[in-house]
């Protein structure tokens, strides 16, 4: 059997890389931290690994323990990080700082799989021009406009820098899925009769739903390719109005529509950061978020991905959007 280590195995996207171990015959090693919650990790074959990721010598220490009395991996997939943090050093210190500790430790302990698979994303090379619209290419040289994505970008440079590891990089846009908390707050506010915007300028948003995620990671485990970098969405661009027209037609809502001036937007996000900062805490509105806001071109090529890996999303966002709210419903994230 197949081994796969999966590094931040307890969250959204690592419970489901987890459950695609499963299904495909793997046996999956869940990485997480001991305080880690395993609400979505209860499935008996499932094997754990407690890593600290913040240190290094820990960390070799922790990976050469199961390797000696469980065998080495066959396959490793690093999806540890943050999306959001208290503080905006946390995402260089995570995304990019664990990262290269993490890297580190296998290569200094020799525990090198057959491949290993490092989860980006699209915010890593940046927004597309807001003017031409032209789609953001793997090729294009990166430019992110958050901490967040230059802490991904950082990290991507790091691993892709080892002529050890056989690595894979995916880049994907935004994922969203049963479990997601991020755009989950669009459709709790859609469900309470609001529909908001910013700015007054529309959005070109790109998705991929988890399972297509998942589904072709463990594909390009089962494939030949190696040191490539891959953006992934579904294949199709959506603006903000027909987004929250998904989600509005799936949960039966009519709603009132607000849009926000950017500029307001722009001014409130710096007074809530410049006084969070006093206690050394970052907002959720915050300058990093702002420019995530009011960027206006998501829109990416997945050529790459459809060639070489013969990639089909098999959901779209409205299949996507009615499974995750279906999903809400019956946990009771919603009524």
């Amino acid at each position: 059997m197949k081994k796969v280590l999966i590094t931040g195995a307890s969250g959204f996207v690592g419970s489901f890389m987890v459950e695609e171990a499963l299904k495909r015959g793997y046996q999956p090693v869940a990485g997480i931290r001991e305080t880690s919650s395993k609400k979505y990790l209860t499935d008996e074959r499932i094997q754990f690994l407690y890593l600290n990721l913040h240190d290094k010598e820990q960390l070799k220490q922790q990976l050469i323990a199961y390797t000696q009395q469980n065998g080495s991996f066959d396959f490793i997939i690093h999806n540890a990080g943050v999306t959001k943090a208290k503080h905006i050093e946390d995402f260089m210190r995570v995304n990019y700082e664990c990262t290269k500790n993490f890297i580190d430790a296998i290569i200094e302990t020799k525990i090198i799989p057959k491949k290993y698979v490092q989860i980006s994303s699209l915010a890593a090379l940046g927004p597309g021009n807001p003017i031409t619209l032209e789609p953001i290419k793997s090729t294009d040289i990166p430019h992110p406009n958050t901490e967040y994505g230059r802490s991904k970008l950082k990290g991507e440079q790091y691993l892709t820098s080892s002529t050890t590891l056989p690595w894979i990089v995916f880049r994907p846009t935004g994922i969203y899925g049963p479990r997601e908390t991020d755009y989950f707050v669009l459709i709790k506010t859609i469900n309470g009769g609001l529909e908001p915007y910013m700015g007054f300028k529309t959005q070109h948003l790109t998705f991929i739903y988890v399972k297509d995620l998942v589904r072709t990671v463990f594909d390009t485990l089962e494939s030949n390719l190696v040191h490539k970098a891959y953006i992934i969405s579904d294949g199709k661009e959506y603006t903000s109005e027909e987004y929250s027209a998904i989600i509005k037609k799936h949960l039966h809502k009519k709603t009132l529509r607000i849009r926000v001036p950017l500029i307001i937007v722009k001014i409130i996000s710096t007074v809530l950061e410049f006084f969070y900062g006093w206690f050394g805490k970052t907002p959720l509105l915050n300058k990093d978020k702002y420019n995530i806001l009011s960027t206006m071109n998501w829109r990416c090529e997945i050529e790459p991905l459809q060639q070489e890996l013969n990639f089909t999303a098999q959901y779209d966002l409205d299949r996507g959007v009615k499974e995750s709210i279906d999903w809400y419903k019956e946990n009771k994230w919603i009524k």
